[in-house]
């Protein structure tokens, strides 16, 4: 399919690649992925590949937790105000450079961020509680009231699944936002897991070097094929690129409101099913 036999099909180019985005309602949890893995066998083309943000994966897990059902513990609290809102929001994001945003956003901690650090201890450990912000990999803001979803159970085998449902020579790959950095030729992220090439699980300490290395943008969880590391990113920051234009994008609890006008603790699957959802986009060489 070249360019003007899409001019029927949205699109976007990017650089030598075209990016197709699969447009859906919101996956509620245990809903099965057909409204990603229909369209994408009819648009996509053998040496295509369709990059899937990782929390519909999740929701459609039902890797749900209610962190209303957590009280904080005293160490939960300590990291919400002590280490999180003043330490990095008025010490150390600052000297360390850390986007203003983030900043922004850990000077005003609401009152629930308490919970969400019990969890993150109570589910993934100390190592990754001390992250400041977006632990484990763990979406506050596409989730339902006081949910939130973890990361998906096995990326890898997903992707290989939905690529057989396909049935073409295309490359699933399941990415998080969340950064991967590389420091003298090696690749590491904080998240619990990433592709092959990229150390993975580091926690606050991958964070923290990462701070002192080169961002190399959103990480690739799991794909359908073997890939290289650069290749994996070059594709991921591709699809991340469109992600960023959308102006339904929730990419913190903070665009929460702006986009669906409710307060995070307040959200429902109505909410979420009320805007138009990019779960997934095909990306294409020229």
């Amino acid at each position: 399919m070249i360019i003007d036999e899409l001019q029927n099909i949205k699109h976007v180019v990017n650089g030598d690649y075209i990016v197709i985005p699969i447009e859906t309602g919101y996956i509620k949890p245990n809903e099965n992925l057909n409204s990603i893995i229909n369209p994408a066998r009819k648009l996509m083309q053998d040496g295509d590949y369709l990059v899937i943000a990782e929390t519909p994966i999740s929701v459609s897990q039902n890797r749900l937790v209610d962190e209303s059902k957590y009280t904080p513990s005293l160490t939960a609290k300590f990291l919400t105000t002590v280490w999180s809102k003043y330490l990095w929001g008025y010490v150390l994001g600052p000297l360390l450079g850390i986007k203003k945003r983030t900043i922004k956003n850990l000077r005003k901690l609401p009152e629930e961020t308490k919970a969400h650090k019990e969890v993150v201890l109570q589910l993934y450990g100390l190592k990754h509680a001390l992250k400041p912000a977006s632990e484990a990999g763990i979406d506050l803001s596409n989730a339902p009231g006081t949910y939130v979803s973890l990361l998906p159970e096995n990326p890898e085998q997903v992707a290989k699944e939905i690529k057989k449902e396909i049935g073409k020579n295309v490359c699933v790959m399941i990415i998080d936002t969340d950064a991967t950095y590389m420091k003298n030729g090696k690749y590491f992220t904080g998240l619990p897991i990433a592709i092959d090439g990229i150390e993975a699980d580091k926690g606050f300490f991958g964070y923290f070097k990462g701070q002192l290395s080169e961002n190399m943008g959103s990480t690739p969880l799991g794909c359908s094929e073997k890939i290289s590391v650069e290749k994996g990113l070059k594709i991921a920051n591709i699809a991340e690129d469109y992600q960023k234009s959308l102006s339904t994008e929730m990419k913190t609890i903070h665009s929460v409101k702006a986009v669906l006008g409710t307060e995070i603790n307040e959200v429902t699957v109505e909410a979420l099913d009320s805007i138009t959802h990019t779960p997934a986009v095909i990306i294409r060489p020229k």
